[in-house]
C-alpha cells in the first residue's frame, strides 16, 4: 500500500453531487471573502471525507457476523425487531453502532443470506445515539435469512443531522458478508438483532470497522465477552 492510500479513498458515487455542491458554493465565496472561500474548501473536502468508500478486509469464514457499519457500539440490549419485518415478536439482543459524521457511512451486510423482507418507515430525527432513536426516527430495516433458515434483522436509522437513508438492495437479493447494501448521510446508527441465543463480541464503546470486526459468532459458544477500559 502506497503512503497515498492511507489518506486518499475512493468516493462513493451517492457523494458526488454533494461534493460538487460543495465546491460551486466554494468558487463563488473566493469571489465574496477569501476566508470564506477557505473554510469551504474545509468544508468541501470534510464533505469528500463524509462520502469515502475505502476497501474492507472482510472475514470469510461461515458462521461470523460483522459490523455493518463504522462507529462506536452505543447500545446492547434485548428489544424486538421492528414490527414491519414480520419476524417472530421475541426480544432478541440488539447491538447498536453509532456513527457521528466523522465515520465512514456505507453500511455493509453483516451476514451473508437472502434479502427475505425490506421495510421503509418515515419518522422522527432524534439524536441517533438515543435509545429511543430506535422506535421513534426514520428508518429502513432489512431481515436476511440465512442458509440455516435462521434470521438477522439489521435497521438504518436516520439521526439528528442524517436526513437520507439510502439502500441499495432489494427483496430476494443475496448479499455476501460485508457486501454493500446502503448507506445514510450526514450522522445516523445501525442497529442489528442477532438470532435467538446468541451472545455479542463486542462491548459497550468499543470502535467497530464496517465489514471487518466480528460482532458476533453464529459457531461460538462462549459467554458474552467481557472487556475493560484503559
Amino acid at each position: 500500500m502506497k503512503m497515498r492510500d492511507t489518506f486518499l479513498k475512493p468516493m462513493h458515487p451517492e457523494g458526488r453531487k454533494f461534493v460538487g455542491i460543495f465546491a460551486a458554493i466554494t468558487a463563488v465565496l473566493f469571489f465574496i471573502w477569501s476566508v470564506l472561500g477557505w473554510i469551504s474548501v474545509g468544508l468541501t473536502i470534510w464533505c469528500y471525507y463524509f462520502f469515502r468508500d475505502p476497501v474492507r478486509v472482510t472475514p470469510t469464514r461461515d458462521g461470523l457476523i460483522v459490523s455493518p457499519a463504522d462507529g462506536i457500539v452505543s447500545l446492547i440490549e434485548k428489544a424486538v425487531p421492528p414490527a414491519e419485518l414480520g419476524m417472530p415478536d421475541m426480544a432478541l439482543t440488539r447491538v447498536s453502532v453509532f456513527m457521528s459524521v466523522f465515520n465512514c457511512h456505507v453500511n455493509r451486510a453483516p451476514i451473508a443470506g437472502q434479502i427475505a423482507q425490506i421495510a421503509y418507515r418515515p419518522g422522527k430525527f432524534f439524536n441517533a445515539s438515543l435509545d429511543k432513536a430506535s422506535a421513534d426516527n426514520e428508518r429502513n430495516s432489512l431481515c436476511i435469512q440465512m442458509a440455516d433458515g435462521r434470521q438477522l434483522a439489521v435497521v438504518q436509522i436516520a439521526g439528528l443531522v442524517a436526513r437520507r437513508i439510502v439502500c441499495f438492495s432489494t427483496k430476494g437479493d443475496t448479499l455476501r458478508t460485508g457486501e454493500r447494501f446502503g448507506l445514510i448521510r450526514f450522522g445516523s446508527r445501525l442497529d442489528v438483532y442477532l438470532p435467538d441465543g446468541l451472545e455479542p463480541l463486542v462491548n459497550l464503546g468499543q470502535t467497530m470497522v464496517a465489514g471487518e470486526t466480528v460482532l458476533a459468532d453464529l459457531a461460538a459458544t462462549e459467554a458474552a465477552r467481557i472487556a475493560r477500559v484503559d
